[in-house]
């Protein structure tokens, strides 16, 4: 190709950029010349040298990171996280092309749902012959519990994605047509947000479609969904497989994005042909839920009886038609390959015209007419028959660790022999690569996913996608599971795009908008995470003031059996913890059981907090490997606590005062009562050894405020009313019990006609006795006692908000 047609086909940054003779390339058309599109991209490139270029590179990557957006890649460590692996250079598209794109995908998305409201209706298409029986019948997609179920709202398709690319003549052809729980969505504006760090500059930022509105218009549309026909308002759901699936984060991303529930089958039960959110108040209506799990997991009553993931009995809600879904249960039936033998035949029975965008040439074989479909198109692709394992691009279910894509199984299997399809040539894009000449552009082979939406005006389309690139070369790695990249897509006018139009301002109390929205309900399993979460965090800050203490008098004894250290040890065996390890596995287990609890909630509190757990926990790892006995060790118990009190104030000082907060802050004050109680009952008893009570002291962080209160030494008298009796030091039991009754007079049902629950009806007798009492009344059988009365309330608690 001669890349100098043109003067941006010139540009330096294009040195040794070759497209594939007879492929389809983003930034070259078919005669050579750079596209009307990239050239201002371009130019803006050949303006800057290498090392600018990566630096803008190394801050799209920082906002990842900061934002935390990764994905799983299923290997030993289901729960291993990977670095986002995004593209700098974005794939640009003209606005005019995107609108041709996106009409012939409107046409095939109406296409679709009357396809399947067909297939679970009437089933004329069976009856007329338009489709063969055993392409339905032996789909592991088609679900039969759905014919003759109509879906709540009259719609079975309400959020669509579809997998296209160019052929070697420039037009672009639909490779998958994505209907189950398609993907990508909410990775795509994160894509955005990173290339808006990379690219500042007034091109392309200005000149570029925004994303945004295509997520508000779909909130909208759910909202209307979750509330059609009703007379109250119902809660709005995203169903996900849980933490260890490979795109977890964007659910996460998206159900904070848009305000829904984050919920896993556990959350939901199904009551009456109702389906039930457990929360923290009871169980409380779901109007709607986006499944981002295939049918067969959905509810293992009637599906898969295997099935951990589902919720018996959904079926039955959507059924009795008081669940809206989003998509149809079924809707996986769409996505078999084979399914695109016959749409274009199906498009011209249903709506009398062509595809506007046709897909990949795809017969069933034995039908001549799709035969016929396939020499028709020939000039567009290459005709290089292939099974559909070997297709250059991978289905993106999302279920489980292993799972297939649903139609793989089909398709793969020789025996029935049922499918033949062309295998396209994908387009290329430029993408920046190291080569052995340096980091350049250099062309590699990519899809494009596009974001569909169903409002009541009908489709409506991201402005923008989501691009998947593999390598150079090798068009079957697209997969980020087998090391392919993605890249944010761009939708380029010739002139300024207007910046969105925000809400209009609220004229008065009458104007029928709400400013203030009440907050959503909180789950009971995220309730229990935050209510552990805060636990776990004290446990381990309590051990490690311990283990501070019992180094730092090892580094001044160095004899481990000095009775004050046998203590300590004596003190912190029973619960798992071994001071002969200087950073002991114990203390790192209490840490990654906060981490477990607070990964299954990241959408209840910030990223910053995410980020101080993740670093503390690294923190920790490293110590195991370096720290050794005595002041070393010590230093690094000190190091953890300031890390583990920069988390504690990122997530505590920062959480929206609601439900959600009041758990985790019992969590902390139930946790710290106790061991405060345990504490003074070992350290505060007759028989203990000198100096037991300066270690109290120090694990209650109240050394200085002794000092300061009482002038004199510590005494078994000054320590207890320190730390149990006075309302004044924030880590006293006393402390600690008026604020555990405090908010517990905050959760839903603490007074049920005028007397208090039965959490606040425990702690109401040891507040009372923590107030009236003397340190010679806190005896160690009563510090036992009040142990006891601290497990009855945290179990009260479990009964009534947490089952």
């Amino acid at each position: 190709m001669d890349q100098r047609t043109d003067s941006g086909a010139a540009s330096p940054i294009l040195k040794g950029y070759e497209p594939t003779q007879g492929v389809a390339d983003e930034l070259f058309d078919r005669d050579g010349s750079l596209r009307p599109v990239w050239r201002p991209f371009i130019d803006t490139l050949s303006r800057l040298s290498v090392d600018d270029l990566t630096d803008k590179f190394e801050r799209g990557k920082q906002y990842l990171r900061d934002a935390g957006v990764y994905y799983r890649q299923y290997s030993e460590d289901p729960l291993e996280e990977r670095e986002w692996p995004l593209s700098p250079i974005p794939v640009l598209l003209h606005e005019k092309e995107w609108a041709q794109i996106c009409d012939g995908l409107s046409q095939r998305a109406d296409l679709l749902e009357a396809v399947m409201a067909d297939l679970y209706g009437l089933a004329r298409l069976l009856g007329e012959g338009h489709l063969p029986a055993s392409l339905i019948a032996e789909n592991p997609g088609w679900a039969r519990q759905m014919v003759g179920v109509p879906p709540r709202g009259g719609q079975y398709l309400h959020f669509l994605s579809f997998e296209i690319g160019r052929s070697p003549d420039g037009s672009w052809l639909v490779l998958g047509d994505r209907t189950q729980a398609p993907s990508g969505a909410g990775f795509a504006l994160e894509n955005r947000m990173a290339m808006r760090r990379i690219f500042p500059e007034d091109f392309p930022r200005a000149y570029t479609h925004r994303m945004a509105g295509f997520f508000e218009n779909f909130r909208d549309a759910l909202e209307g969904l979750s509330s059609f026909g009703r007379d109250r308002p119902h809660q709005i759901g995203l169903l996900t497989p849980g933490r260890a699936n490979d795109t977890f984060y964007e659910h996460l991303f998206i159900a904070r994005y848009l305000g829904m529930l984050l919920l896993e089958g556990e959350d939901i039960i199904v009551q009456n042909g109702e389906a039930m959110v457990r929360t923290i108040e009871g169980p409380v209506p779901l109007g709607l839920l986006w499944r981002r799990i295939d049918t067969s997991f959905a509810d293992p009553l009637e599906f898969d009886p295997d099935s951990q993931i589902g919720v018996p009995g959904l079926m039955d809600a959507v059924r009795m038609g008081n669940l809206a879904m989003v998509n149809a249960l079924g809707s996986g039936v769409l996505e078999a390959r084979a399914m695109m033998a016959f749409l274009p035949k199906i498009s011209r029975v249903i709506t009398g015209e062509p595809l506007k965008l046709p897909n990949i040439a795809t017969w069933w074989c034995g039908d001549d007419s799709a035969r016929s479909y396939v020499s028709d198109n020939a000039d567009r692709m290459m005709v290089a028959p292939a099974l559909s394992r070997d297709l250059p691009f991978d289905s993106n279910s999302e279920t489980v660790r292993g799972a297939e894509p649903e139609l793989a199984h089909l398709l793969a299997d020789p025996a029935p022999d049922l499918v033949g399809q062309e295998a396209v040539t994908l387009s290329t894009t430029p993408n920046w690569r190291e080569t052995p000449d340096g980091p350049r552009l250099v062309p590699c082979p990519m899809t494009v996913r596009v974001f569909a939406a169903r409002t009541p005006r009908g489709w409506t389309f991201m402005q923008g996608g989501y691009a998947r690139i593999g390598p150079e070369g090798d068009p079957t790695a697209l997969g980020m599971q087998r090391g392919g990249s993605v890249a944010d897509v761009l939708i380029v006018s010739d002139k300024r795009v207007p910046e969105p139009a925000g809400p209009p301002p609220t004229t008065g109390p009458g104007d029928g908008r709400r400013v203030r929205t009440e907050a959503g309900a909180l789950p009971s399993r995220a309730a229990d995470n935050l209510y552990w979460l805060g636990r776990y965090i004290v446990r381990f800050e309590d051990a490690a003031r311990l283990l501070r203490a019992y180094h730092l008098r090892l580094a001044t004894t160095d004899t481990p059996e000095d009775p004050i250290l046998a203590l300590i040890s004596n003190f912190l065996d029973p619960v798992g913890i071994d001071t002969g390890q200087p950073i002991p596995d114990g203390l790192i287990q209490r840490l990654l059981w906060a981490h477990g609890c607070a990964a299954k909630i990241r959408d209840r509190f910030s990223t910053d907090g995410w980020f101080a757990l993740n670093d503390l926990v690294k923190t920790a790892r490293q110590m195991t490997q370096t720290a050794r006995p005595g002041d070393d060790a010590a230093r690094a118990m000190s190091v953890l606590l300031r890390k583990t009190a920069g988390f504690s104030g990122v997530v505590t000082e920062n959480m929206y005062r609601f439900s959600g907060w009041r758990f985790l802050s019992l969590g902390r004050g139930l946790e710290r009562a106790d061991t405060l109680a345990a504490v003074l009952e070992t350290f505060a008893d007759a028989k203990a050894p000198e100096s037991a009570l300066d270690v109290a002291l120090e694990v209650a962080d109240s050394a200085m405020a002794h000092r300061r209160r009482y002038a004199l030494e510590a005494t078994r008298e000054t320590v207890v009313d320190l730390l149990a009796h006075d309302a004044g030091n924030p880590r006293s039991l006393l402390f600690q019990v008026r604020e555990a009754e405090m908010l517990a007079e905050g959760l839903p049902n603490a007074r049920t006609a005028d007397r208090p629950n039965a959490i606040i009806r425990e702690l109401l007798p040891l507040r009372t006795q923590l107030e009236i009492g003397t340190p010679a009344d806190l005896t160690t059988k009563a510090l036992e006692e009040v142990r006891a009365t601290i497990a009855n309330a945290s179990n009260r608690l479990a009964n009534a908000h947490l089952r």
